[in-house]
């Protein structure tokens, strides 16, 4: 069966767009020639791909059977296609990643502005959501996590800041009401605003001294999600609402401030920095290849990592 190659990209603008406009906007491209697209396809295939009302477009069952066949061949295609950029003086393309919010408010500002201006021929697409994803179904060329979410078969490659630390902080108003505490146990007898990811998992706060480790599961008026309701815990927490547990670059400009102030500092756990992360048994593209060399030039080579298995450009094993 010969099938559009067009028609198939419009398949996948429109399902992972989630709708013919948004789709349209993404790719600079008609909404009605997206739909006459996606009427060829659903002819010649015999099967109806997207269920369409006035107001939504939702994937079929066939549809999400094909979506996620066809991402990974997709995929290949593009990779093989972009052998061809080698040969190019500087590589063009665009570069899918997938990151964490926080990843994007934290690591990639310092990034990419100066990856760009190197590689102006190199278009770069972020899409920031706190889910795990898989890579080559969501179209994405690599993504950020941190080593405890990274999975066998995966290439990672260090990015950012090596060590992070997480804090706690409340506003000097309410430790004036409520009291300072000493060890995170009291944090038990305090309001404390929470964070929720996606999954609906909630995390206990986790503390190191000396080598004794201790969580908490405190609780509070205020649960956020993970990502798109951080600024509102932090506003929160200025505003006396309660403890505050987050990275510490996300808070540092508040504490310079005096609007938050910190809370059980000799306690704050350390955890290691971001990796970008890439599937091993694929071409790397040269708008990702272009993008790690970058990375590596930037990424401090006397910065410890916490696992020999995540040196850049290995494979990490077991995970």
């Amino acid at each position: 069966m010969a099938t559009d190659l067009n028609d198939l990209q419009a398949f996948m603008a429109v399902a992972r767009a989630g709708g013919f406009r948004e789709a349209a906007r993404v790719t600079a491209g008609s909404a009605s020639v997206l739909s006459e697209a996606i009427r060829r396809l659903e002819t010649q295939l015999g099967v109806r791909l997207f269920n369409r009302t006035t107001r939504s477009v939702a994937l079929t069952e066939a549809g999400a059977s094909l979506l996620a066949r066809l991402g990974p061949a997709l995929g290949e295609v593009e990779a093989s296609l972009d052998v061809v950029n080698g040969f190019r003086d500087r590589p063009a393309g665009t570069l899918r990643l997938n990151v964490p919010i926080s990843a994007s408010r934290l690591v990639l500002p310092k990034i990419v502005p100066g990856f760009l201006a190197a590689y102006p021929a190199i278009r770069l697409e972020v899409i920031a959501e706190e889910n795990f994803v898989d890579l080559l179904t969501a179209s994405c060329d690599a993504g950020i996590r941190y080593d405890e979410r990274l999975e066998q078969d995966m290439i990672a490659v260090p990015i950012g800041p090596r060590v992070q630390r997480f804090t706690t902080s409340a506003s000097p108003a309410y430790l004036d009401r409520h009291g300072r505490p000493q060890h995170p146990r009291d944090l038990l007898g305090h309001a404390c605003v929470r964070g929720r990811f996606p999954s609906g998992v909630m995390t206990p706060w986790e503390f190191e001294r000396d080598g004794e480790v201790v969580r908490v599961d405190p609780t509070g008026p205020l649960v956020v999600s993970i990502g798109g309701g951080v600024d509102l815990a932090v506003d929160a927490a200025i505003a006396g609402v309660g403890i505050l547990w987050l990275f510490e670059d996300w808070v540092r400009p508040h504490f310079e401030s005096g609007a938050l102030e910190p809370v059980l500092e000799p306690w704050w756990q350390e955890f290691s920095g971001p990796f970008l992360y890439y599937p091993g048994r694929r071409l790397v593209p040269a708008p990702l290849r272009a993008f790690i060399d970058y990375i590596k030039s930037a990424t401090p080579r006397s910065a410890p990592s916490p696992d020999p298995a995540l040196r850049a450009d290995l494979p990490i094993e077991g995970r």
